[in-house]
């Protein structure tokens, strides 16, 4: 799903009473208000009266999509598992398959836009699996219900009133809007704004309709991608080996260096040959920690983050992308490693705040910040500085905090 900045604070009302074991109680009361203040919003956006009167009746709240907002599981993936789920040896023969069907028109958009085939067609598999399963979950109900709760209310009081600007604009019927639970849409998974500032007519029908047209799909996602800083003929990054004894403290996505200065520190390729002595800025990421792989990432790496702010997910785009241009399977080193648990993360965060080393509110998600704050501690008690919460660093913080 394209990711959107998003903040709080459009609908003041507390519409969803919810508690960790419950599921989601909604106040029709409440909801009907806040509607009404989606409909004012939408007129205010220039939105027409007639389909806002006509649209706003049908709107009902989802409960399924507060839980799933909600949802934590209990055990984080690791990420030899989650690129295991995702760059499979069927999705990378069914990528290679659609390569070829379009070939001629990826080349058109690559010429146009600068993105290889092969970065659209992981997208594409990565989002809906190619078009398997676009979400069946009526968009306005899950938007309006979102923007009704107070949690991230603004961004998607936005979306709901850039979903009727799309109806109004490409003459949607209400029932093919359906999407994510998130209210992203079609084959690329855009939300609502992302499909009114970038999606394009690939198939020259005079239509957009990223549901429906492969070609409009893909041309929208090269054009999303070149909007957000794509450049053309850079990779995305290469997975390396590093040499015993590493300083992996080096290891962040806001640590870039030049391959130039990578290579003395004995960064390697995959086949031993030392990385390039060029110029080019690349970050090294440890996704799994210093016993799991290594990458070295470059700009276009970000640019993929813009899409989707998540490091597996970045990285199994890419992943994916060199499979479909041939590369071989690689051996990540993690998948069939315990998953973190959410709790265990969670106690590590609340001891590393007590330490004086700030990984920000314990949610169990292993974020920048609270990576940072592991790396710091692993150097104060000269461990290797990661980032990642393995087993010895847990060990020894538990052992540090305990009273």
């Amino acid at each position: 799903m394209s990711v959107m900045r998003v903040s709080i604070g459009f609908c003041s009302l507390l519409l969803l009473t919810l508690c960790p074991t419950a599921s989601a109680a909604v106040d029709q009361q409440a909801f009907d208000s806040c509607i009404a203040d989606l409909g004012d919003r939408a007129r205010q956006a220039g939105v027409e009266t007639s389909l806002v009167a006509a649209v706003l009746p049908e709107i009902a709240p989802l409960e399924r999509v507060i839980e799933l907002d909600r949802k934590q599981p209990e055990f984080v993936q690791t990420f030899g598992a989650y690129v295991d789920t995702r760059v499979t040896e069927s999705r990378v023969e069914r990528g290679r398959a659609l390569l070829a069907k379009h070939q001629p028109f990826l080349q058109t958009l690559l010429e146009r836009y600068g993105v290889p085939p092969r970065y659209l067609i992981a997208f594409w598999g990565l989002e809906t699996n190619f078009g398997s399963y676009l979400g069946n979950i009526p968009t306005l109900n899950a938007l309006a219900t979102l923007a009704c709760d107070p949690r991230r209310s603004d961004f998607f009081a936005g979306e709901f009133v850039n979903a009727l600007e799309l109806m109004e604009r490409e003459a949607l019927p209400l029932d093919t809007l359906r999407g994510s639970w998130a209210g992203a849409l079609g084959h690329t998974q855009f939300m609502p704004s992302s499909y009114l500032r970038y999606a394009v007519d690939g198939d020259d029908d005079g239509r957009i309709n990223l549901w429906e047209s492969e070609r409009d799909a893909l041309a929208s996602g090269a054009n999303f991608l070149r909007s957000l800083g794509w450049t053309p003929e850079l990779r995305w990054g290469r997975q390396v080996v590093l040499p015993e004894n590493f300083p992996y403290e080096l290891a962040s996505l806001s640590g870039e260096r030049s391959l130039r200065a990578w290579a003395p520190l004995g960064v390697r390729q995959l086949d031993g040959a030392t990385v390039p002595a060029l110029d080019l800025e690349a970050a090294l990421l440890l996704p799994a920690g210093h016993l799991g792989p290594a990458f070295l990432v470059y700009e276009n790496f970000r640019v993929v983050m813009r899409w989707n702010q998540s490091l597996s997910y970045a990285l199994s785009v890419g992943l994916l992308a060199d499979r479909l241009a041939g590369a071989p399977p690689l051996a990540l080193g993690d998948a069939a490693s315990a998953p973190l648990r959410r709790a265990d993360v969670e106690n590590a965060q609340r001891a590393l705040n007590s330490l004086g080393h700030e990984a920000g509110e314990p949610d169990g998600v292993l974020g920048k910040r609270t990576r940072a704050a592991l790396r710091a501690f692993q150097l104060e008690q000269k461990l290797p500085a990661d980032g990642y919460p393995d087993r010895r660093t847990l060990e020894t913080l538990t052992a540090i905090t305990l009273p």
